[in-house]
């Protein structure tokens, strides 16, 4: 749920935001991340060790995937502290290597053009005061997030389950800024595209596009904080649009261009990238051809044990409350149900406090080893649409949209 949000003490107000942002630009990617200590992941295929980095600016430890550009994935540990995933660990993902060292916050505009009325060059000062403040608690998730679990192997980024977070968005809602401009009768949709560059001068510019409607739905919004301070660089200072429920390829950092268009957009990375089969879940058979693929956009349900990892051992008769995170991807969390052993029965778990229709949910379940040896604990989640976690895991080539029932194996001991 958006809600309007005036400046409370204690939150992000107008003049921390210039204030702090007016020190300057920050460089980044100018030498190389050097990785601090390593972690162990259980990917199938590898690699079972990834280093963990603290020499990106505006960032803790993170687990490295890649430098340029960077791909940095939340430490699993961090989603155990609460349902909102802190700025200096939230994951980072970018397409092109090209991310402007720094954003100077006197001369940074952002435009709005096309099929419009009267074409627009906001500064950030004209969003702060000029347009209605609205809060948003959503999740951000990569499209790949998982794709390390997937088999057989796909090609793209191997993340665990950390290319996600949650964040309390502030910022203002991309309606009111159309609305502003003025929308001519015969637009159908509005592109979007922010500060980063692709290295080749041939390659495509990364923009993405939604529909006129869900621009205007009063959801999707222009933010300019998360969590009550401003945005990290890494994270799309000083603007990133927030399209809650859909992955996060549409969530366009560093956003500096919106163009309403009218007709449908032929951009590389609207009609062809991240697209998906057209099926149930995105579920194809590995080498399975002529599907049907269309755009990838809503989330779907997914839910974690995140106070217990595999391979721990726990006293037979001593309890040991389980506690996670859920989130219903397009719509709330609706249940989340817990097994203690391996799905043959199950029981509903408390759900904690309710932080909005797009955010984590924390839930919490009793559980007390009854006899030793090893216990499969199992969560899954239901949303407001009835959706649940599929027991199998889905394929598709892009290894996009995992969701499948996650498991924590223990030993009773």
């Amino acid at each position: 749920m958006l809600n309007d949000a005036p400046p409370r003490h204690g939150s992000l107000t107008r003049r921390r935001l210039l204030g702090a942002a007016s020190l300057g630009g920050l460089a980044v990617l100018s030498h190389r991340a050097l990785a601090q200590t390593s972690v162990n992941l259980p990917l199938p295929g590898g690699p079972g060790e990834r280093p963990i980095t603290t020499a990106f600016p505006q960032k803790g430890p993170m687990i490295l995937q890649r430098t340029r550009p960077p791909l940095l994935e939340t430490p699993w540990s961090v989603f155990d502290q609460g349902v909102f995933t802190p700025n200096d660990q939230f994951y980072v993902r970018w397409h092109w290597a090209m991310i402007p060292a720094e954003v100077k916050v006197e001369t940074f505009r952002l435009t709005v053009r096309g099929h419009v009325n009267q074409a627009l060059s906001l500064s950030l000062q004209d969003l702060l005061t000029g347009l209605p403040r609205v809060d948003l608690a959503a999740v951000n998730q990569c499209s790949g997030n998982s794709r390390g679990f997937v088999t057989p192997r796909v090609p793209g980024a191997q993340w665990a389950n950390g290319a996600m977070g949650n964040a309390l968005w502030s910022g203002v809602r991309l309606k009111d800024v159309l609305d502003r401009a003025g929308v001519k009768a015969g637009a159908v949709q509005v592109r979007l595209k922010g500060l980063d560059e692709a290295v080749m001068p041939d390659a495509p510019q990364f923009m993405k596009s939604l529909s006129l409607d869900h621009a205007r739905d009063g959801e999707v919004m222009i933010a300019y904080a998360m969590n009550n301070e401003q945005l990290p660089l890494l994270n799309g200072f000083p603007l990133r649009l927030v399209v809650p429920g859909w992955y996060s390829t549409y969530w366009v950092k560093m956003l500096s261009d919106i163009e309403v268009l009218d007709q449908p957009d032929t951009n590389f990375w609207t009609k062809s990238a991240y697209t998906i089969p057209d099926t149930p879940n995105a579920n194809i058979a590995p080498g399975q051809t002529g599907v049907a693929m269309v755009p990838i956009s809503r989330m779907n349900p997914r839910s974690f044990i995140t106070n217990i990892a595999s391979g721990t051992s726990l006293p037979v008769g001593r309890p040991a409350p389980l506690r996670g995170i859920a989130f219903g991807g397009d719509s709330a969390v609706a249940a989340v149900d817990v097994s203690v052993d391996g799905g043959a029965s199950w029981v509903a778990a408390q759900l904690g406090k309710d932080e909005g229709t797009y955010s984590f949910r924390q839930w919490t379940a009793p559980f007390t080893p009854k006899a030793a040896g090893p216990v499969k604990l199992m969560v899954r989640c239901t949303n407001g649409k009835g959706a649940v976690q599929p027991a199998t895991p889905t394929w598709n080539a892009s290894g996009f949209m995992r969701n499948v029932i996650e498991h924590t194996d223990i030993v009773a001991v």
